[in-house]
């Protein structure tokens, strides 16, 4: 299977991955990002079949693979892959039930993001690049029962209604959106903002991106930013030529 078609812009930016391709570099960039604690962490890519591709549990981010992808349905189980599912996958199959309206869901313990979690605060946006990718970001606080149980999952994924990121109390953070582009940038943006606001408040604080640019910044939700995500892609794909053989 093959992703969205890409714009012609898009296409002379990067070649045409798989479903599974864009997955696997997304995953590598990300580790890049921040999004490296060991084996944490979960991406869920919505398929037009209504199954999910997902990283499976047991391998690290930056080693992920194509062939290594798993297919699971919505109740989490395995439909094609060599591999187990991650533990915690409920908070995304129960996304994926009430949120019609979401493709990628990302979900780590990003360096910074986990500190304003553990805190329990959202971190002032202090610049652009931190408000690049757009969308609503809200604190949930999903521990009230196991995180790998449907019950709670489905609550927590209420409680995040209709926001497009979420720092998870105590946890991590949780990014969505409508594109591996999209969850590329406000996965990007949210780490930089969260790892922007520690230096600031550290040195005694600072003024907040002000309006009319922070709106304007926002506005880049990823969908329309082609080049960002096509440039990070390149980079994994220079770093491994052979990421993207044919799918095993």
């Amino acid at each position: 299977m093959t992703s969205t078609p890409l714009a012609p812009t898009a296409r002379r930016l990067l070649p045409e991955l798989t479903a599974r391709q864009e997955l696997a570099v997304l995953a590598r960039a990300l580790w890049r990002e921040g999004f490296d604690d060991h084996l944490a962490g979960h991406i869920t890519y919505r398929q037009p079949d209504g199954t999910l591709l997902c990283n499976p549990w047991m391998v690290l981010w930056e080693e992920l693979r194509p062939e290594d992808v798993l297919r699971i349905d919505l109740d989490g189980t395995v439909i094609e892959g060599d591999w187990p599912v991650p533990p915690g996958i409920p908070l995304h199959t129960e996304l994926h039930k009430q949120r019609h309206d979401v493709t990628v869901a990302v979900h780590n313990h990003p360096r910074f993001a986990t500190i304003w979690a553990d805190a329990g605060r959202i971190p002032p946006c202090y610049d652009q690049s931190s408000a690049l990718g757009g969308g609503e970001l809200v604190l949930v606080d999903e521990y009230d029962g196991p995180v790998n149980d449907p019950g709670s999952a489905a609550r927590a994924v209420r409680a995040l209604g209709r926001a497009d990121m979420a720092l998870l109390a105590n946890h991590g953070v949780f990014v969505l959106g409508g594109s591996i582009r999209a969850a590329h940038q406000r996965s990007v943006a949210i780490e930089q903002r969260c790892r922007n606001a520690w230096h600031v408040e550290a040195i005694g604080g600072g003024r907040p991106l002000p309006e009319p640019a922070r709106s304007f910044f926002q506005r880049s939700d990823g969908e329309g930013f082609i080049g960002f995500w096509e440039a990070m892609a390149r980079r994994e794909l220079r770093l491994d030529p052979g990421l993207i053989a044919p799918d095993r």
